[in-house]
């Protein structure tokens, strides 16, 4: 929502004139807040600093209301399982070093309120804005992933949201010449009004090719490049993402960005050019919160002086006020830290790639952040207290009078399924379940393989990039969260979102380094939902501890709810690993008749939460299962030290065994017969963490086993492929067309 626009308002004018009204409020900003900012000033704010602030002080860009807890993130050991961490927390996205003088960036974020109001250009943009992150990393983007979560698919919103969310994805990545190798495709009732769009990119250079968001060195220029500056997005992100959504829709509507991915196609291509001829001493791209957010941002991390001619802004609409100018987040644009030697250069590469470029500043040595319009100083302020100094709340949380009678409720004690009959139907209807059905309806929208690096992409647990293409050096990356675990218990529910993560990481054959997060939650102003947060933190700084792995950054979106209800606590967690030859990966079903099926892990009757209870009673209730971080650990080394030897890998986790032997059988079309001991229901339907369904050769069961006997991994064989049949003995046989019809025809049936 853009400032009402009037007459210059300059620093001399506000000091003169001390009582004017301001729209503050409006702004999204507090009556202590705006108090803060005129004690910091030593006077009240001219209108385009009041732009600043309200912008920069949003939940979406300060933080402010999460950043006590996330704090805690700093505490964990900065080292992975391989190397050092390059960059970490506080940066446009965490740098990991993954050997033979590589890095790779990586970094998962958020844009669902702009997804909900405008779905296609939202989603786009949110790519758009992630792949910019990377990029200023000084990396090349080379894939991307797209966590999402809807309303219920027969809705008629997910209707109207979800073919316009879809299509913004794969329309701006696949402009980009970037593979979608993975994400999430997640329908639950609470997301009803407020779907989750979260997006993730990954990028690859050299260790000498880091680059640094700051400014220093006094007389540096400050350079804006790509597309001009519109009205598009004014408040945008950055007003929208911090305000709760009523019943008839967002309480407040500023501009949805317009996404140009031909644009942003030639931004990424000239700024490594840039990078490669050594131009930049300092760089950031604008996202939200567009020039306050880059200016403060940079001027903070440097030297701390910056002085800028924001009328040399390119526009696209001339009538734009400096304040509006100031809160735009139209997208494709960066701005670079040159010296002035080098200035020439750089415009002379912009202009190769016929890009926009202009200088608009320099770096001073004056600690202010200055901004002048024809002349007329309109900001003067410190750009830590912009930045980074911003207000820093200590929300009140605790735990909720119904979580009590929520894990009361467990799901243990539902009526199951008396027969094979019994046992066949709920398989499928499981498997037609818009959580587990066949999602290539909205993944076959999304290339895959372009720039010919993909190694394993959806429906494989992972997604996997080759990075060298001598050595075959790569990367496996994914997406995971159980909104209903977290429901049950936020703590345990993050580890479970990490767990997973992390284990389908390992089942590629790949080792896992770090984490990434996005962290999806309801008002920050409800006890009940901090208190969610609280314990979600906790839970992933706790996990991340015991399995040595780091947290590289992230993003934390609150205020996803519509009136009262809120969304399922969703903490995204993306887990990178690192696979030293690709040739020799794992995949994540098995192609040849006769091989013997195994089970690693231990399989207990944990129901609650799952997607049994959720699909056949509608139910949620109970303890989430339980997590054994150790046992993750010790499966993670098994599955990289049996690389070559199991043929295939594939993770349990919703859906239980029954979806696994599903996907895996359904795959190369080559059936199963599994015998499984004990109550058949429970084997296949429980969520027990931490098992992995795999296969070998007939002649390596003993190898297996002996590999798991060393590992102290519980090991069970269950069974055989082969045949065009899912076969459970004495139970039940079901031919794999009639399955296939089931899981494969629920999202085109719905959405065609």
């Amino acid at each position: 929502m853009a400032p009402v626009k009037s007459a210059l308002d300059t620093v001399s004018v506000a000091s003169e004139d001390p009582h004017r009204e301001q729209p503050w409020a409006d702004l999204g900003l507090k009556a202590d807040e705006y108090q803060q900012i005129r004690e910091i000033l030593g006077r009240r704010p001219t209108s385009s600093e009041l732009a600043m602030y309200s912008v920069m002080w949003s939940e979406h860009c300060s933080y402010k209301s999460s950043k006590v807890h996330l704090k805690q993130f700093s505490d964990i050991p900065q080292e992975t399982p391989i190397g050092k961490m390059l960059a970490g927390i506080g940066e446009n996205a965490g740098v990991i070093d993954i050997g033979q003088g590589y890095a790779v960036t990586f970094k998962v974020e958020s844009h669902n309120h702009p997804s909900y109001v405008e779905p296609y250009q939202g989603a786009a943009t949110g790519v758009g804005g992630i792949v910019r992150d990377i990029l200023a990393m000084g990396a090349r983007p080379v894939a991307v992933m797209d966590p999402l979560r809807f309303g219920p698919l027969d809705a008629d919103d997910t209707h109207r949201v979800l073919p316009g969310i879809v299509a913004g994805v794969g329309g701006y990545g696949n402009c980009l010449g970037l593979p979608n190798i993975g994400g999430e495709a997640v329908f639950d009732e609470t997301y009803l009004g407020n779907p989750l769009v979260n997006a993730l990119c990954v990028g690859v250079l050299r260790h000498e090719d880091l680059h640094l968001a700051k400014a220093s060195g006094a007389g540096n220029q400050v350079i804006l490049y790509g597309a001009k500056t519109g009205g598009d997005g004014i408040g945008g992100v950055s007003v929208l993402a911090s305000e709760t959504f009523d019943a008839d829709g967002p309480a407040k509507r500023p501009s949805v960005q317009v996404g140009d991915p031909f644009m942003e196609k030639l931004l990424i291509e000239c700024t490594l050019e840039i990078f490669a001829a050594g131009l930049v001493a300092g760089i950031q791209d604008l996202g939200g919160a567009g020039l306050s957010c880059a200016t403060s941002e940079l001027a903070s991390a440097g030297d701390g002086g910056m002085h800028v001619e924001l009328d040399r802004v390119p526009l696209r609409d001339s009538s734009l006020a400096p304040e509006e100018i100031l809160m735009s987040e139209s997208q494709e644009r960066m701005m670079a830290v040159v010296e002035p030697d080098d200035v020439a250069a750089f415009l002379g590469i912009c202009a190769k790639w016929d890009v926009d470029a202009t200088v608009i500043g320099e770096v001073t040595e004056t600690g202010r952040l200055h901004i002048d319009w024809h002349g007329e100083r309109v900001v003067d302020v410190p750009p830590r207290s912009v930045a980074h100094d911003g207000p820093t709340y200590n929300r009140p949380f605790a735990r909720p009078d119904w979580q009590d009678a929520l894990q009361a409720d467990d799901a243990e004690k539902l009526p199951r399924p008396a027969t094979g009959d019994d046992l066949r139907e709920t398989l499928l209807r499981l498997v037609s379940s818009p959580n587990l059905c066949d999602k290539s309806w909205i993944t076959d929208q999304y290339d895959r393989y372009v720039r010919g690096n993909t190694v394993l992409a959806q429906p494989s647990d992972s997604g996997m990039i080759r990075v060298d293409d001598r050595t075959n050096l790569g990367v496996a990356v994914s997406t995971d969260c159980n909104g209903r675990f977290a429901k049950l218990d936020p703590y345990t529910g993050a580890q479970l979102a990490l767990a997973e993560s992390y284990r389908n990481v390992a089942t590629g054959g790949a080792t896992p380094l770090a984490i990434s997060d996005c962290l999806n939650f309801g008002s920050p102003e409800d006890p009940d939902v901090m208190w969610q947060f609280a314990e979600a933190c906790r839970g992933l700084k706790d996990a991340c501890v015991e399995l040595g792995i780091p947290v590289t950054g992230g993003n934390v979106s609150l205020y996803n709810q519509t009136g009262d209800t809120a969304i399922l606590p969703t903490p995204v967690v993306a887990v990178l690993g690192v696979i030293q030859d690709v040739t020799r990966r794992t995949p994540s079903a098995w192609s040849a008749v006769g091989e013997r099926v195994f089970l690693l892990g231990e399989s207990r009757e944990e129901l609650s939460g799952s997607e049994w209870a959720h699909v056949v009673h509608g139910h949620l209730g109970g303890l989430p299962p339980r997590v054994d971080l150790a046992a993750e650990k010790s499966l993670a080394e098994l599955l990289s030290e049996a690389v070559g030897l199991v043929t295939s890998a594939h993770d349990l986790s919703d859906g239980g065994l029954a979806q696994a032997l599903v996907e895996s059988a359904l795959m190369h079309d080559v059936g199963v017969r599994a015998d499984l001991s004990g109550d058949a229901f429970v084997a296949l339907f429980a969520e027990s963490a931490g098992r992995v369904l795999v296969t070998v050769a007939p002649g390596d069961a003993e190898r297996l086993e002996a590999l798991a006997e060393r590992h102290g991994v519980p090991l069970a064989a269950i069974g055989e492929t082969g045949g065009h049949a899912l076969e459970v003995t004495g139970e039940f046989a079901v031919d794999l067309s009639i399955v296939r019809d089931a899981w494969a025809s629920t999202l085109p049936n719905a959405l065609a």
